[in-house]
């Protein structure tokens, strides 16, 4: 599949989110960082050739890596088996330089299952039947493209690495965020949980529903119109989330249906 020019601009965009997240550095609590961007850009790419050749009308926003999912093959969400069978994405990764003995990386031979991935991903088969009629008007990114590990091999989330390691993380993820918003012109911007809905009202309110400054854009190619997205948030689909363990997609179906951002 051939990359068009919105593609293109969600490639670059991913490539200079990587590189600015190669340069912070994290406290002494994380014992291993991933950057799936970086060894598993092949896939992710793979990915953003699928999900990204157009606008969208709506982009669901996660959090971050998880251990079995985007940390294994750079796509979000993503569990092997939906991103092997149902989005029929093959480019395979590399590895990290170094890897935690308890978080190695099988990229699509992963056989441990993602279950927030599993859930999300087999919602949107379940109601699109094919990923080309999903892709047409969504897309599904993570704010936050690293992983975090403590020495015992547990996860560490964004929102604990505390703020003097999450400040200058969050300065770049909100400015790809805003790229990305900016070349997909979604009219809805959902977070998966309640981190990727603050991160996205801290993006709107920082970047958008102004008019642009006066005066020659920084890149002459950039859209300034005034433009303006609606937020909203659906609930997380881990299992570590006791509300989405009893019907997570009816729970969501319904979120979606009464703010009209599916019929």
């Amino acid at each position: 599949m051939s990359a068009t020019l919105t593609t293109r601009k969600l490639i670059a965009i991913s490539a200079a989110l990587a590189r600015a997240c190669n340069e912070l550095t994290f406290g002494s609590n994380v014992a291993e960082v991933y950057n799936p961007l970086v060894y598993a850009a092949r896939p992710h790419n793979q990915y953003l050739r699928l999900a990204g050749y157009s606008s969208k009308r709506v982009i669901f926003l996660g959090m971050n890596p998880g251990p079995w999912g985007m940390a294994q093959n750079g796509v979000p969400f993503g569990d092997s088996r939906m991103v092997n069978n149902w989005l029929e994405i093959g480019a395979l990764p590399s590895k990290p330089e170094r890897q935690h003995p308890m978080r190695p990386i099988y990229g699509l031979y992963c056989s441990r299952p993602e279950v927030s991935g599993q859930r999300l991903w087999g919602l949107f088969r379940e109601r699109f039947g094919h990923p080309v009629f999903f892709f047409r008007d969504h897309f599904v990114a993570n704010y936050c493209p690293l992983a975090f590990m403590a020495s015992s091999g547990a996860n560490i989330t964004p929102d604990k690495l505390g703020a003097k390691y999450s400040a200058p993380l969050f300065e770049v993820c909100d400015r790809a965020l805003a790229d990305t918003i900016r070349v997909l012109r979604p009219e809805w911007v959902i977070g998966i949980g309640n981190f990727a809905k603050k991160r996205i009202d801290k993006v709107h309110e920082q970047y958008f529903g102004k008019e642009p400054d006066a005066g020659e854009p920084e890149n002459p190619q950039e859209d300034t119109r005034p433009y303006d997205f609606s937020s909203a948030k659906i609930l997380h689909p881990s299992p570590a989330s006791p509300k989405a363990n009893g019907g997570w997609d009816r729970e969501v179906v319904k979120t979606l249906t009464e703010l009209g951002v599916w019929s």
